[in-house]
């Protein structure tokens, strides 16, 4: 059974950090690249980013680059989005999907950015 297990959500003040961990199983890790998508409310959900398993390369949205990373470790099967220099507009549930396919995703992860 294919799972994405997202966590590490929470609250934090706008300038501050947090990390999200995306746990995989189920799925040969290398066949996939790994996408990070948010919805915050009344909103679309929208892409944040994503990271290829296989050669680590990786690609933002204008909204975020420069503030977040995406990482991986392949021995865990764990992908992360480290974010910093939150705002109150990144406040938004955060889901990990398999990519290209956007077959599986996560429960989602609630962020909130207090202003």
């Amino acid at each position: 059974e294919v799972r994405l297990v997202e966590s590490g959500g929470g609250l934090v003040q706008a300038g501050g950090s947090l990390r999200l961990s995306c746990a995989a199983s189920g799925f040969t890790f290398d066949d996939y690249a790994i996408g990070w998508f948010r919805q915050a409310p009344g909103k679309e959900r929208e892409g944040v980013g994503c990271i290829s398993s296989s050669d680590v390369s990786t690609y933002y949205a204008d909204s975020v680059k420069g503030r977040f990373t995406i990482s991986s470790d392949n021995a865990k099967n764990t992908v992360y989005l480290q974010m910093n220099s939150l705002k109150p507009e990144d406040t938004a549930v955060y889901y990990c999907v398999t990519l290209p396919d956007l077959n599986y995703w996560g429960q989602g992860t609630q962020v909130t950015v207090s202003s």
